[in-house]
């Protein structure tokens, strides 16, 4: 069986994520490098907390099968663009530096619909320049999963998504043909779409857009 490595196992994708790693049988260990202890007790599970700015010190420890990334913020909780793009950028680039060093096969992130390195939005831009660099890494496997507005229960509150989500709910009947991809999508189904991903090993790289993550994921 696989070892899978997580970040972001306390947002709202990658706690889903976390539990169905844990109950599957695809993955004898699930090696989370997180920020704080995440109370979970389960026999596969091994926790490293880490400082993520001190990459000197982990870097040894991200050894197995399937990288997971499913780190993000906002700006606004960020507190500046230097910050943003420090989580969405930085420290995946620098995790998948280190897991294609210790010959970690296949790497999975999560990214956002529209994302596009030459984008003038600075929140899509960011997200289309990680991919930009993992689809020139060396991974026999990457996939990138561009799911539209997120649904579900957050740690922390987002306004503006609660209040988008709500409308769009509401609307949900107008995506159709070539706006379905638009459709907003449950987290946990975003999650489950990742991990059946994982399991298909496709070789090479592939972006999967909103409408695809909730067919693969329903």
């Amino acid at each position: 069986m696989k070892t899978a490595l997580v970040i972001g196992s306390t947002g709202l994708i990658g706690s889903h994520l976390l539990n169905i790693l844990l109950e599957s049988k695809e993955y004898s260990k699930v090696i989370a490098f997180t920020k704080r202890d995440l109370g979970i007790k389960n026999s596969k599970l091994v926790q490293h907390i880490i400082y993520f700015d001190q990459p000197e010190t982990y870097s040894q420890l991200i050894v197995g099968d399937d990288f997971f990334c499913t780190i993000g913020t906002t700006i606004k909780k960020a507190g500046s663009q230097k910050e943003f793009r420090k989580v969405d950028f930085e420290y995946p680039k620098q995790f998948a530096s280190f897991a294609l060093q210790n010959n970690v096969t296949q790497f999975l992130i999560i990214s956002s619909l529209g994302a596009n390195a030459g984008s003038s939005n600075f929140y899509l831009k960011t997200k289309g320049e990680i991919q930009e660099y993992l689809k020139a890494t060396d991974f026999e496997t990457v996939a990138v999963l561009q799911p539209s507005l997120l649904l579900g229960d957050r740690t922390e509150f987002r306004l503006a998504e609660k209040v988008g989500g709500f409308f769009m709910k509401v609307l949900s009947f107008v995506f159709f043909g070539n706006l379905k991809k638009y459709k907003p999508i449950e987290g946990k189904t975003v999650a489950k779409a990742l991990f059946t991903i994982a399991q298909r090993s496709n070789v090479g790289f592939k972006i999967y857009e909103s409408d695809m993550i909730q067919e693969i994921g329903k």
